[in-house]
């Protein structure tokens, strides 16, 4: 090999590699799947603790509305049970027979209320599963509301409010489930009891549409925001209404009210407004 005045070769060796782009790709492609394969674990392992944990925060908050709700739901018949008492330990009414018999026919029948919301979860449950079997008979609506408004009068005579009836529509027979869909009403009368801060004022209509009986409970309560009306008649769903007349939430009530109402072929909406009150709308078809 020669070399000039300052040590260089004038020679260069020159090294080919033909298929140097799949050799280099051969030997860091495993390199490159173990990345990926490890990364992609990495990011399933993080996905799936993040999703477990909003899980376990939903569950929790489910768990502390399940119990705020079912408080709820039993104090209206509790109430009723203990303003009943109250009145028949009054020396004016226990020598009067008929008031006695009628406060009696009160706790008696709150008393079931009470065991019948007892099974209400279990109720909720085999509805969503489609296990219950509701047994449907000929029924006057108009039946049906005068006996629901008997559930809840006494508390809102004590509240110095009224339920004004004003049953207009002349055709009332439905296919209904008398236990439940007195329920119903109930359930719609006690929600408008409870978000009335002031002396409960509600009205019940009824009319005739088409082949269709209308029932409309309307209350002059706190009403609710739009987000509430649309998530009012889920399982579950709670609007923040602060301490207000301790009213923790919409509960199992509504939920319960949906569920039984589409059961019955019919229709369930809410019409309200922050501070004006709301309209509750159900909509069943007439049988001949």
């Amino acid at each position: 090999v020669l070399y000039d005045e300052n040590n260089q070769s004038p020679y260069k060796l020159l090294v080919n590699f033909p298929n140097d782009r799949s050799f280099i790709l051969s030997t860091i492609i495993g390199m490159i799947l173990l990345s990926i394969v490890f990364t992609s674990i990495i990011v399933v392992a993080y996905t799936s603790a993040l999703y477990q944990l909003i899980k376990q925060r939903k569950i929790s908050e489910i768990k502390t509305d399940f119990i705020n709700n079912m408080t709820h739901e039993f104090k209206t018949p509790i109430a009723t049970i203990n303003l009943a008492l109250d009145a028949i330990r009054n020396p004016a009414i226990i020598d009067d027979k008929d008031k006695v018999k009628r406060y009696l026919s009160m706790i008696k029948e709150e008393n079931k209320r009470m065991h019948a919301q007892v099974e209400n979860v279990l109720r909720i449950s085999k509805l969503e599963k489609n296990e219950l079997n509701i047994s449907k008979e000929r029924v006057k609506l108009h039946d049906l509301v005068e006996d629901a408004i008997t559930h809840v009068e006494l508390i809102v005579e004590d509240r110095q409010g009224y339920i004004k009836p004003f049953l207009n529509a002349s055709k009332t027979s439905v296919l209904a489930n008398e236990t439940h869909f007195t329920n119903v009403i109930v359930n719609i009368l006690d929600n408008a009891i409870k978000y009335s801060p002031n002396a409960p004022e509600i009205e019940v209509y009824t009319e005739n549409i088409g082949n269709n009986v209308l029932l409309k409970i309307t209350d002059h309560g706190s009403g609710m925001s739009k987000t509430a009306v649309k998530h009012v008649f889920e399982k579950f769903y709670r609007e923040s209404t602060g301490n207000i007349h301790n009213v923790k939430g919409h509960g199992l009530g509504l939920a319960y009210v949906k569920r039984i109402v589409d059961d019955h072929q019919g229709y369930v909406s809410v019409e309200s407004e922050k501070g004006k009150g709301s309209t509750f709308t159900i909509k069943l078809p007439l049988i001949s």
